[in-house]
């Protein structure tokens, strides 16, 4: 890639939402056009740094992988360009979700975290879209169904739900915390 790095932020080990947390701190303390070169292992940052930087108006540069570790590329927005995202206004626990689900409501659950983590473990019955795929696959939802979007802790789902949110979708609740405090059934596999 054809820039200069300013700093170099080491996430690796780190877990969502810690790479996006420590990034936000970082780059609040740059100047507006450095560029920040954040190292991670978590396959989920891929999709996290991209949609951050798509929310807060800084530039994502792009992406490299070295061996497990993939090395994100942001440029700070100046402070015209730069937004504070809030975060989706509506939401529902984990424990509200499991009585909507032991009800039989009629609910969607998509699940927007990467394919192992969905194999892992996921909710059952959730239709798995990893949070990299929505804008090219939210033509598969009903924006007439009432959707709960989970992830692992909140923070790709709060993305995805501002994202569907724009294409016409007011059915929207985000899980939280998400998958990391989920005492309800869980299945395996794809």
């Amino acid at each position: 890639m054809d820039f200069k790095v300013d700093k170099v932020l080491d996430c690796k080990g780190l877990a969502c939402p810690m790479p996006i947390v420590k990034t936000k701190k970082t780059i609040e303390q740059m100047e507006a056009g450095q560029v920040l070169e954040m190292q991670a292992t978590d396959k989920g940052s891929v999709a996290d740094i991209q949609g951050w930087a798509k929310t807060t108006g800084h530039e994502y540069l792009g992406t490299e992988t070295e061996g497990d570790v993939f090395k994100h590329y942001l440029r700070k927005a100046g402070p015209q360009a730069a937004n504070d995202p809030s975060t989706y206004p509506q939401t529902i626990s984990n424990a509200l979700l499991l009585q909507k689900l032991e009800a039989r409501e009629a609910i969607i659950v998509v699940d927007v975290r990467e394919s192992d983590e969905y194999a892992d473990g996921h909710i059952p019955g959730a239709k798995a879209i990893p949070y990299g795929e929505l804008e090219g696959r939210w033509g598969e939802l009903n924006p007439d169904q009432e959707i709960m979007v989970v992830c692992r802790t909140g923070n790709r789902s709060d993305l995805a739900c501002r994202f569907l949110a724009e294409k016409g979708f007011s059915k929207l609740k985000n899980v939280l915390p998400g998958m990391s405090g989920w005492n309800g059934p869980v299945e395996t596999g794809k």
